[in-house]
């Protein structure tokens, strides 16, 4: 612990230089902003901020998009409070009682027990990150190459399993995702696949673009076929947190930060689901069931409080198993890699540090939405006025210079319009975009594994079902999707009313 605490604080030191402070007010600044325009996701300015760091020192391009992560999962509360419409999907739970505390003339408050749950949420998530970390990483250095075959199945099961809605949608995005990471050369033997003669796609599709593609690109044909009513902000009175709020509601604080960080940990779940579950706790728990959802601080607050938190319990698994725990997180997961940056098992070992660095860079960006959400609420909720007529064309010049940056090729806008395309297609019918993503972020790990497994089995599959990690990994993977069939829901909806009868 005392060494843990000692690392810290020499990546603290680190970072507290005239430049990196000046990153880190704007780049939360951005962030929040983002969050805080409906429409616009914490994934589109984490993809779009990746290409505008390129030419950055990896720390310095790191510490750039986790405090846009950040600052955008808190910004998103902005709009849910004064709007009723979340800024971001994690802050939908927002909306319930932050909302109708605006209407009440309470809509200062409401964003300062926001900015409180956000700020304890975000360090209950650090403290996990610290702790959790370096203990997941020896675990994880007991997978081999069937385990992590199976790790990555899971993700793309588990992912479209919680993202809400049908799961056979989800799956059949998340799958459709691990057949586009196989498109171009495979990684042992660079025999050239799906290419279909085009000398382009032997490279394989470009990671960055797609995702830009999916969640920028697509969110400006959304926001071009679909017509927002004008803007009317409440008026504001102080947005200084209370301490009564945070001292009555500890306990709230704390089972929502939990919550949150392990929901973060399961591979693609994400803030959304952090957000709903926490806040379906604390009305469990909670003495005043009757306030949840007519203006209650405590549900509020376990919204907020479980989403920030999700943000450190989402990187945990990317530093330590190469898996991200969500959309932004795998668009961060990216950015490592090319910035040269490898998580994993052995990060522990080889670069014990920057675990610590992560660390640092998130008690940053906790501070930047502290000075944000004291200081400018008041300016920062006029951004909400702008109108879409010039938001997307800003947007869209972005996406496609970042997109271009990225390698100097025509040929990534074009992946990135087509993703954006296929992203609005899929919406409009229904299949999420969380698994699709994490099935082209994790295509190439479980290609790969499953063909050194075979390598080292001698064709044998066996090992995938035998070992004892890979047998319970399959066995959680059978499970999740057996309870998920029809016949068997309906099974176990109907058990209650025979037992009765």
């Amino acid at each position: 612990m005392f060494q843990g605490l000692v690392a810290f604080g020499h990546s603290l030191a680190g970072f507290l230089t005239p430049s990196a402070i000046g990153l880190v007010l704007a780049s939360t600044f951005v962030g929040v902003v983002i969050g805080a325009l409906p429409g616009l996701t914490a994934t589109m300015g984490v993809a779009l901020m990746t290409t505008l760091t390129l030419k950055l020192p990896s720390s310095q391009a790191l510490l750039v998009l986790i405090c846009t992560y950040v600052g955008a999962i808190y910004g998103g509360s902005r709009s849910a409070i004064l709007l009723n419409i979340p800024g971001t999907p994690a802050s939908a739970a927002s909306c319930l009682d932050g909302y109708a505390l605006a209407r009440q003339g309470m809509a200062g408050r409401a964003m300062g027990i926001a900015t409180s749950g956000s700020v304890m949420g975000t360090l209950i998530g650090m403290f996990f990150l610290a702790l959790f970390t370096p203990l997941l990483g020896e675990f994880a250095l007991k997978f081999g190459a069937y385990e992590f075959f199976w790790l990555a199945v899971f993700g793309v099961i588990i992912s479209a399993t919680l993202t809400g809605g049908d799961a056979l949608k989800g799956w059949i995005a998340g799958f459709a995702g691990l057949f586009i990471a196989t498109i171009g050369q495979d990684g042992i033997h660079a025999f050239e696949r799906f290419n279909f003669g085009n000398r382009d796609l032997a490279g394989g599709v470009s990671l960055v673009p797609a995702l830009v593609g999916a969640f920028g690109f697509a969110e400006i044909l959304v926001a071009m076929s679909e017509k927002r009513p004008p803007v009317k902000i409440n008026a504001l009175d102080s947005v200084i947190p209370k301490i009564r709020d945070v001292f009555q509601y500890w306990r709230t604080i704390i089972r929502s930060g939990v919550i949150g960080t392990f929901i973060g940990i399961v591979p693609g779940v994400g803030e959304d689901v952090a957000a709903w579950s926490s806040y379906a706790a604390a009305k469990r728990a909670s003495k005043e069931k009757e306030l949840f959802g007519k203006g209650s601080v405590e549900g509020l607050m376990a919204a907020e409080t479980g989403d920030n938190a999700c943000v450190p319990g989402a990187i945990i698994p990317v530093l330590t198993l190469q898996i991200p725990g969500s959309a932004p997180a795998a668009v961060l997961m990216a950015a490592m890699l090319i910035h040269g940056v490898k998580p994993g098992p052995m990060i522990m070992i080889e670069s014990p540090q920057f675990v610590y660095d992560i660390v640092a860079m998130m008690m940053l960006a906790t501070i930047g939405i502290l000075i944000y959400g004291l200081t400018l609420t008041k300016f920062l909720v006029q951004v909400l006025r702008v109108p879409t007529t010039i938001i997307v064309p800003i947007i869209l010049v972005l996406c496609t210079v970042g997109t271009f940056a990225l390698a100097s090729r025509l040929f990534d806008i074009w992946v990135m319009v087509f993703f954006g395309v296929l992203g609005f297609v899929l919406r409009r019918f229904g299949y999420p975009m969380a698994p699709l993503v994490l099935g082209i972020v994790l295509g190439d790990l479980l290609e790969k594994n499953f063909r050194r497994g075979l390598v080292l089995s001698d064709g044998d599959l066996s090992p995938f079902f035998t070992r004892p990690i890979s047998g319970v990994m399959f066995g959680l993977i059978v499970l999740v999707v057996l309870l998920r069939l029809p016949m068997l829901r309906r099974l176990f909806t109907r058990r209650p009313a025979t037992e009765s009868a």
